[in-house]
């Protein structure tokens, strides 16, 4: 099972909104046959699999099956994969997650023992289910699975008091954070970020694929001649902004090939819970935030973010102007503080990252998260539901 978990990370960045799935063949001990879901539209990890046997010449009949998520016994854009299974003569089928899409829910694993084949289930589950949380999420909330980044020095600075931020981490952090920018269907920023920074909001991976931009930009304020403006073209790009923005600047930032997404307001910002609502019927699984102080705090305070990670670098800037990374009025109290579990650190280079689930979004005013789902939002086409691996 450890080699399908494998297989199953090879797909990151390429499967959304579909899951990351590897399957492994096994006869006597030794593998005879491996695959995994390589990208959203191509071949489950079972059918992969049962095609490198084929390509081997090596019949899977009698063999154990590893896989990591629970086969699909539905069509989506590709056939079931239960269906493949017991049509190969597969003797045996170890999983180790259940697939909570309503389509499988459990009914994988049923229809694989009706057809007499052995089936064991969570073998190895911890492992398996943490490869997927923005797929687990995603089809159960059908909302995109948000985390909020920051690097920070070791006093807790995100700038000088300049505003100078280049380079708070080292390179091996900053190779992490465009891994999580692959593994993440967009990435999200603040208008402050676009006018302070600059940025591209690119994946630098060799071989890596772009995630979709999404600005939060009130009031339409993204310069036409910035980055972001002038590379929309290729790298897609959606700048949300209030219903009542400038029509002309709209105008002009699509002719630079930006998407405009009106989105209603709260408390004369984005209302982020609506933007993320129009985000999931679109498709998108995962929003990868970046930036900045204001647009951190108003996440966590909607209640939309599930993960933090803050890259702590071993510096010290000081100054009582040098900003923090997050803005906000803040909590009154400890005990009103935002917790995280499931805690994670990794040592990168000279940096640390910390990262834990948020515990709840206690602090997501009653509100806003009353009128955060209601409505539809302007331009947010809807999207075919996900299947486990269409």
């Amino acid at each position: 099972m450890r080699r399908a978990i494998e297989l199953a990370r090879r797909g990151t960045g390429f499967t959304n909104p579909n899951p990351l799935v590897g399957a492994v063949l096994v006869r006597d001990g030794e593998i005879i046959a491996e695959g995994w879901h390589a990208r959203c539209g191509d071949l489950h990890a079972e059918r992969a699999a049962l095609a490198n046997c084929r390509a081997r010449n090596i019949s899977p009949k009698g063999a154990t099956l590893y896989v990591t998520l629970e086969p699909c016994c539905h069509t989506g854009k590709q056939p079931p994969c239960t269906e493949a299974v017991i049509e190969s003569g597969i003797a045996r089928v170890v999983v180790g997650s259940a697939d909570p899409n309503p389509l499988v829910a459990g009914r994988g694993c049923e229809q694989l023992r009706a057809a007499g084949i052995t089936v064991d289930e969570d073998v190895a589950q911890a492992e398996c289910d943490a490869i997927n949380p923005i797929f687990f999420h995603f089809i159960t909330h059908r909302a995109p699975y948000v985390t909020l980044k920051y690097a920070m020095t070791l006093d807790g600075k995100i700038a000088t008091k300049t505003g100078a931020s280049r380079w708070i981490t080292g390179p091996a952090a900053r190779e992490r954070v465009h891994a999580e920018r692959l593994r993440h269907a967009a990435i999200m920023v603040g208008i402050g970020t676009v006018l302070a920074d600059d940025p591209q909001l690119t994946c630098r991976i060799e071989g890596g694929r772009n995630p979709l931009r999404v600005i939060c930009d009130s009031r339409l304020r993204t310069p036409i001649t910035s980055a972001i403006a002038q590379s929309a073209h290729n790298v897609p790009t959606i700048i949300a902004c209030a219903p009542n923005a400038s029509g002309e600047r709209a105008s002009k930032l699509e002719e630079t090939g930006c998407e405009i997404m009106r989105v209603p307001e709260h408390d004369r910002r984005i209302d982020l819970r609506q933007l993320m609502v129009a985000l999931g019927k679109r498709g998108i699984d995962s929003v990868f935030i970046e930036g900045g102080a204001t647009l951190a705090a108003c996440a966590l305070e909607a209640g939309i973010v599930n993960h933090v990670q803050a890259f702590i670098a071993p510096k010290i800037f000081a100054g009582v102007g040098a900003p923090s990374p997050l803005g906000g009025t803040g909590v009154e109290s400890p005990d009103q503080a935002w917790m995280l579990s499931a805690t994670t650190v990794e040592r990168l280079g000279d940096d640390v990252l910390i990262e834990g689930d948020i515990v709840a979004a206690e602090n997501a005013t009653p509100e806003h998260a009353t009128t955060a789902h209601d409505g539809e939002i302007a331009n947010a086409a809807p999207k075919e539901d996900a299947c486990s691996q269409d």
